[in-house]
């Protein structure tokens, strides 16, 4: 491919010179991945199709996804990666590269951070690659805030789009290199909780290594240092609101300083069920404007709305109770404010989103898919809340195995 672009390109130097040096960039990053640890959505993803879309939070691994499946599944020269806040998109556009990369035999685009895209045209752009170019394959990325249908073009009938989520405690458990653990479908969880307990736990202490997780497990680069982990956390949330939210919605500089002023008031209060007149009051936002407030911050993964069961399950409703989106966020943000019974709801409406539909309970702490009951607690905890109720389980904390319908809080950290 570097012979070619001295061809194509050898009367135009400028340009030639900014495409030179987003192909050393790719190579730059392909070399230095890592594919000892690979996340859950590797196997998910259908990379056969010709455009598919990966949004998630900040900091889950989006990039390291599509360079590890290069490094695995193509020739790098039929290949290439670029981000859409590179510099050479300050004065070039997406399509324009495409077209030199097809004409160049590339059969696979990987494109990173559209949200960052400087021109308010990456969905229409994506479209018309698609349209243009039926050898090439697309994959791009995204912020979680980007609704990935949204914009001038319709792409709902060409992306295929996936949300990869921070870490599980199984994924955790792999990264430690602690024990390679497959995933646990709730079905088989419910039914053979005991012996999939009983193997897992053989050799190993599973509760230290569960409360590592919660403070420091959820998003991979907390192996870059624990030490540091917290701060590079609060840096992400800042990063998140100040930089990835205008970037993807239209947003004036005030209303994020709100929204930060909204997420620090929630974060000492988790989980509660919100007065929304006295929240809004809180931080000067009208009742009427904040649950799209709320959204926001659900969708940049900030926070993680409990709707009530059976009733308007639009995004925009009210919530039932308001949690912060991980374990590790509550760390973080909620300091001192920080309490295990906050960490163990916290803990299983993050894993188990991922796999059900959760949502509030009259009676327990969770229903999932309609038709579970789940009351969380200590090991202490008894059915006396969803006494009589079929269909209902304990997640307890603090044990390693369980018995009947009382399971550990742990596995339920094996769903993905």
């Amino acid at each position: 491919m570097r012979y070619a672009f001295y061809c194509y390109l050898c009367t135009f130097k400028y340009t030639y010179t900014i495409m030179e040096s987003l192909l050393i960039t790719y190579r730059g990053y392909l070399e230095n991945t890592d594919n000892n640890f690979v996340r859950y959505l590797m196997s998910q993803v259908q990379w056969g199709e010709r455009l598919s879309g990966i949004v998630g939070a900040r900091g889950t691994g989006k990039t390291t996804l599509m360079l590890q499946y290069i490094k695995q599944n193509l020739d790098p020269a039929k290949a290439f990666y670029v981000s859409l806040d590179n510099l050479y998109f300050a004065n070039n556009r997406l399509v324009d590269l495409a077209y030199r990369l097809w004409q160049e035999g590339v059969t696979h685009l990987f494109i990173d951070e559209v949200h960052k895209y400087p021109y308010n045209t990456w969905a229409q752009e994506l479209k018309n690659i698609y349209d243009s170019y039926p050898t090439m394959h697309t994959v791009f990325s995204g912020s979680s805030i980007l609704k990935i249908y949204e914009g001038n073009a319709d792409l709902s009938r060409r992306a295929v789009d996936y949300e990869l989520f921070g870490l599980s405690f199984r994924e955790f458990l792999a990264f430690e290199g602690v024990k390679n653990v497959s995933v646990v479908p709730l079905a088989d969880l419910l039914k053979r909780h005991v012996e999939i307990a009983a193997d897992i736990t053989s050799g190993i202490k599973i509760i230290p290594l569960f409360r590592k997780y919660l403070q420091n497990g959820y998003f991979p680069y907390y192996k870059e240092g624990l030490l540091s982990y917290s701060r590079k956390l609060v840096n992400t949330v800042n990063a998140v609101l100040e930089t990835d939210l205008p970037a993807a919605v239209n947003i004036e500089f005030a209303s994020v300083q709100k929204l930060k002023r909204l997420l620090g008031i929630i974060a000492g209060l988790v989980p509660f069920a919100p007065n929304m007149s006295q929240l809004g009051g809180y931080v000067n936002i009208l009742r009427s404007n904040l649950p799209k407030s709320l959204l926001l911050l659900e969708r940049a993964r900030m926070l993680a709305l409990l709707r009530a069961y059976g009733k308007n399950l639009s995004p925009l409703s009210k919530p039932a109770k308001i949690y912060l989106d991980n374990p590790n966020l509550a760390f973080a943000l909620g300091n001192e404010n920080t309490n295990i019974g906050n960490l163990r709801e916290t803990f299983f409406y993050n894993q188990l989103r991922t796999v059900a539909t959760v949502a509030d309970a009259q009676k327990g702490d969770f229903t999932v898919n309609g038709q579970l009951i789940f009351e969380v607690g200590g090991k202490n905890k008894s059915f006396a809340q969803i006494a009589n109720i079929p269909n209902s389980y304990l997640a307890i904390d603090e044990v390693e195995i369980g018995i009947g319908n009382r399971i550990p809080l742990w596995m339920f950290g094996l769903l993905y």
